[in-house]
């Protein structure tokens, strides 16, 4: 295969001139042959040209064999000459984010969308008279850990269902209408077409809409996930008690490609035309796999009568500048953020629901709605109150992440024991609220640290809220944040596969899951390591491992796979059940569509995400192709019977 030189990629591919289509490709069989526009051009330019110059006819069958960090990153940067264009990022995460380099911490278990930075709380640390002797420092802190059990709000539930609050309103302080303003100005959402509420996590915000939606009537509910989600799992349970008929789409082994043809069937299925088919819960892309979906889906369903979820979690955080909301308009849209990258995973969860919607909505009791508490407040409701009146969510980072997607994210592994990130003593500064006059506008704060482009003071009631975070992604904007993950993330995939056992078959180390080299495909990677007699090891046995090694990873669960005739036999070697007791297949191919996947090591860039993250997971990565390290360890994790990671 021919590429084009450098040069030419240089001006054709890797300046971001392709664009982020909305019809980023067609829900039909892809046997269909399609001729080549500039932009599929323009794609396949970038696949190949990553493919041919980054270590080409290169393979490592020994980690003490790679390269050094400044040798590939000096490589990386003739292969992608226009990530220097993303050095802006740097300058952010060495100032706002310096905890990073200090613990040379690699986080690739972060999901979501990050409010605040480190350095932002830091400095409200100072603020703290309680902390005099941590803040009279004017130096960075000796250890990150002095400020992990620092949060800037934390939680309280609501009484009442989500259809009335919704139809009525309810009580909002002035702290929660600022913060609520804040994040639809940055997820491009309107108030005049959507109602917003803030629930205690991404879980909640899918029992919420499963324990609302009518499925008496609209009995269906079809979801799109390639992997084992606990969010979504937790809404089919809801909803099957509730009379919904609960279906998936397959992917196809073993590229994992969505079956297309058997998914428009779905969609396309006989109706009353008097009552919607039900409810059609869509993910713009896996935050397992990284495999992007075609948004046309979401058209097609609403043709044939399917009221719309857009599950936004898995969204880069300037995606939905692309994604065209207006367009497609979902009946519903659920998103989630986290307070400090590296830091701080506890947060909250988002639920959008379109106003034209909200008639369709039933009554419901259940949990999970929540009010923001700022830290001040929180005090005066321990100290001026029984505690009967509100229920105050207090959780740990664990237990917070337990009800979350991927069980087993330990980025905290070693510090969560003894930390409580929510609550906790004189803390009362640790939110950024800058109190003006309301007719003051936005005047009497610097340019500096406050752009035209944040919410007015004058809306939000003469507060605003400083979500750095936001800020700084805002300020990045959406093409630099992209093509930033888009260079590193298939640099690691390319690197991946580098990987080969010393044997004379040359078996490699690594295997992929879902896409591998893609212009366009997600900052996720889903991948297994095998030993050099083709064994895999287990996920959970990587990912202690990289925790020792400063590397945070996750473990997910791949199913609804869908396998050929042909790969029958493969099948059984690969299928295993979620407790990973083998290859337990039962012959029922429905139930072992439901029941059986595969297990498989995760890791997620951040727009934060470095090339010195990605180069340290690859070299980690290859230490597997020593035989004795991996005995060593297998016989060290079998001895002391760890089936799960501590936390």
């Amino acid at each position: 295969m021919q590429s084009l030189s450098q040069n030419e990629v240089s001006k054709v591919c890797l300046q971001g001139c392709c664009p982020n289509l909305l019809f980023n490709s067609s829900p039909q069989s892809h046997t269909i042959t399609k001729p080549r526009n500039s932009s599929s051009e323009c794609r396949h330019s970038f696949a190949a040209t990553t493919t041919s110059s980054i270590f080409p006819n290169t393979k490592f069958t020994n980690h003490e064999s790679l390269p050094s960090l400044h040798e590939s990153f000096s490589e990386f940067n003739k292969v992608y000459p226009q990530y220097s264009e993303t050095e802006q990022v740097d300058k952010v995460r060495a100032k706002e984010y310096y905890h990073l380099s200090f613990s040379k911490h690699t986080c690739l278990d972060y999901i979501g969308i990050g409010l605040f930075s480190y350095y932002q709380r830091q400095q409200l640390q100072h603020l703290d008279p309680s902390k005099t002797q941590i803040a009279s420092s004017s130096t960075p802190p000796q250890s990150p850990s002095q400020y992990s059990d620092i949060p800037f709000f934390s939680i309280s539930y609501k009484t009442g269902n989500l259809k009335t609050l919704l139809l009525h309103g309810g009580h909002e302080s002035k702290f929660e209408a600022a913060m609520r303003r804040r994040i639809m100005k940055f997820l491009n959402i309107s108030e005049k077409d959507y109602f917003m509420v803030f629930t205690a996590n991404r879980t909640a915000a899918f029992k919420l809409v499963a324990d609302s939606y009518p499925f008496q009537s609209s009995k269906k509910l079809l979801t799109v996930y390639d992997y084992e989600s606990e969010a979504v799992e937790a809404m089919i349970s809801y909803s099957e008690k509730r009379g919904a008929k609960a279906m998936s789409a397959e992917f196809s082994w073993p590229r994992l490609k969505m079956q297309s043809t058997k998914l428009r069937k779905m969609i396309e299925s006989k109706r009353n035309k008097k009552k919607k088919n039900g409810l059609f819960v869509f993910p713009l892309h896996s935050r397992v796999t990284g495999a992007r979906y075609p948004n046309l889906w979401m058209s097609i369903a609403q043709e044939n009568e399917w009221h719309v979820l857009i599950d936004a979690c898995a969204l880069g955080p300037k995606d939905m500048d692309s994604f065209g909301l207006s367009l497609f308009r979902p009946d519903f849209l659920i998103c989630s953020f986290y307070k400090v990258f590296g830091e701080n995973p506890s947060g909250l969860g988002c639920l959008f629901v379109k106003k034209s919607a909200l008639s369709v909505l039933e009554a419901s009791s259940l949990a999970g709605i929540v009010n923001l508490v700022p830290e001040r407040r929180l005090h005066q409701l321990s100290e001026d109150s029984s505690g009967n009146d509100v229920e105050i969510e207090q959780k740990s980072a664990a237990s917070s992440l337990q009800e979350e997607e991927l069980a087993s994210l330990t980025s905290f592994s070693r510090r969560i024991q003894t930390t409580q990130f929510e609550g906790g003593e004189g803390e009362a500064s640790e939110l950024q609220i800058i109190e003006v006059p309301a007719d003051v506008g936005g005047a009497q704060r610097s340019n500096k640290n406050h752009q035209d482009k944040n919410v007015q003071d004058s809306e939000n009631g003469g507060f605003y809220i400083e979500c750095r975070c936001l800020d700084q992604v805002d300020s990045l904007g959406l093409r630099v944040i992209t093509n930033r993950a888009r260079y590193l993330i298939n640099w690691l995939v390319n690197s991946m596969l580098k990987l080969k056992h010393p044997n004379t078959e040359g078996a490699p180390l690594v295997k992929i899951y879902g896409p591998k080299i893609k212009f366009d495909r997600g900052a996720a990677l889903a991948f297994n390591v095998y030993d050099w007699k083709g064994e895999k090891v287990e996920p959970v046995l990587v990912q202690k491992l990289a925790d020792r090694n400063n590397i945070s990873l996750s473990y997910g669960f791949l199913h609804h796979i869908w396998f050929a005739d042909k790969y029958a036999e493969e099948k059984g070697r690969v299928l295993q059940s979620k407790e990973g007791k083998g290859q337990d297949v039962t012959g029922n191919k429905k139930k072992d569509r439901y029941n059986l996947g595969v297990t498989v090591v995760t890791a997620a860039l951040s727009f934060l995400s470095n090339f010195e993250d990605v180069y340290k997971l690859w070299a980690f990565v290859a230490r597997f192709l020593d035989a004795d390290f991996v005995e060593k360890e297998r016989w060290r994790y079998t001895a002391i019977n760890q089936k799960t990671i501590e936390v």
